[in-house]
């Protein structure tokens, strides 16, 4: 059985909307953070940095958000991802890395400041920072956005995961998205798989 441990709507949210839309059997191992159970001896021999996710599948143990998706499209649903050493996978993992490293990253810049750092470290002067960077971000992600329905045509992929979960934060976060990029997002949001994923997490911390 494939566990994944995370906690709601931080980047497990990924790959259980991910596993939703792959439609396999797996559980869910809820971190409490609030309990500080991803400090616990259990959770530090999965997961050293302490963090979420962490996915368990046949003795093999992943962790980072962006790895595990891939991972499990490649084992269990290829159609989530494009043809390998074709033009269409270059674009595929050029959008990922992009994502992950420079649209992503002022967002938990500002995340790490508001409020998961220990507050004598946090610097209110990096917000309107993270701010400018992630708006200079945005503006290439609305430029290379198609006009299909997803990013590489008429399917959806892990880099469509990975973007509409990204873009969900950005608006958590009061971050204006281009009229082209909130379309996108909001429709991805809209996907049964999504809304299946969010509502076995909470009842995951309900239970709790």
């Amino acid at each position: 059985m494939i566990t994944l441990y995370g906690y709601p709507r931080t980047r497990s949210l990924r790959v259980s909307w991910l596993l939703e839309e792959l439609g396999l059997e797996w559980q869910y191992q809820l971190v409490n953070f609030a309990k500080g159970e991803h400090k616990s001896a259990e959770y530090l021999l999965l997961c050293p940095q302490g963090k979420v996710p962490t996915l368990y599948d046949e003795d093999i143990v992943i962790t980072e958000s962006a790895a595990i998706c891939i991972y499990l499209a490649e084992k269990y649903g290829t159609h989530w991802l494009p043809e390998p050493a074709t033009a269409v996978s270059a674009r595929h993992m050029e959008w990922v890395s992009f994502i992950i490293t420079e649209l992503e990253q002022p967002l938990w810049s500002m995340g790490k400041h508001k409020f998961a750092l220990p507050e004598p470290i946090r610097l209110p002067e990096m917000l309107p920072v993270a701010s400018w960077e992630f708006k200079k971000a945005v503006q290439t992600a609305e430029s290379w956005l198609p006009d299909s329905a997803f990013l590489l045509g008429n399917f959806p992929t892990v880099a469509d995961i990975l973007l509409t979960h990204t873009l969900n934060w950005a608006v958590k976060f009061d971050q204006k998205l281009p009229q082209k990029l909130e379309k996108y997002r909001q429709n991805m949001s809209r996907r049964p798989a999504l809304l299946r994923a969010l509502n076995h997490e909470q009842q995951a911390l309900t239970d709790n």
